[in-house]
């Protein structure tokens, strides 16, 4: 299993979980393994969207699984992905953001408190999506304050419920909506003005 091959060498290099105890052959091992191979790809495509960096975003997802492990017997059963997803968002806020802070003392939600909120409707979501591709929507998520991109990969990427989100992100449900509702005005925004400059929508169609 790739998997498994990927994390032994970590595992063992950091010291993290012996290599006998990480790979031993039972059925909890077994089931852990099946359940972080179907999400896999979703645990790395969000480090990878919440890094923005390759390197970083595998260091990530791979002390998430290691972590995750070392909790599994903790899992409730009821939804692994956000499970392993709230695992590796409070990782990223813990550590990769500590290393970012300035030392404001506002926060972002005070930061981007006059961000406006598109009312519904106003905006041709679907056109812009249907004509952007990938990499164009990747770039303008990154443009997105992080705070408000978490929210809005967890959400409208993800799937998750608001309450799920407030459980990864640590913050109260009506914070998740606040950063949900501004990350997804502000990833319009710049998603309209490309499409705009590219010629996809005409401005009396972006309100």
């Amino acid at each position: 299993m790739v998997l498994r091959q990927l994390l032994m060498g970590i595992a063992v290099a950091r010291g993290i979980l012996p290599s006998a105890m990480l790979f031993r052959k039972d059925a909890k091992r077994d089931r852990f393994e099946r359940l972080t191979e179907q999400v896999f790809p979703s645990l790395f495509g969000t480090a990878l969207r919440l890094t923005r960096d390759r390197e970083d975003a595998s260091d990530l997802a791979q002390e998430a699984v290691i972590r995750a492990y070392e909790a599994f017997d903790r899992f409730d059963d009821r939804n692994f992905k956000a499970w392993m997803l709230r695992i590796l968002t409070n990782l990223y806020i813990n550590k990769y953001r500590q290393r970012k802070r300035t030392g404001l003392s506002e926060s972002l939600d005070d930061e981007y408190a006059a961000e406006p909120v598109a009312p519904e409707g106003t905006t041709p979501d679907r056109m812009l999506f249907d004509n952007l591709v990938g990499a164009e929507v990747e770039e303008a998520l990154g443009r997105v304050p992080p705070d408000f991109r978490t929210a809005v990969l967890l959400s409208d990427v993800e799937g998750l419920t608001y309450e799920e989100i407030a459980e990864a992100t640590q913050v109260p449900i009506g914070t998740v909506r606040s950063r949900l509702a501004r990350g997804r005005a502000i990833l319009r925004r710049e998603l309209e003005q490309y499409a705009l400059e590219q010629g996809y929508i005409r401005k009396e169609q972006s309100g």
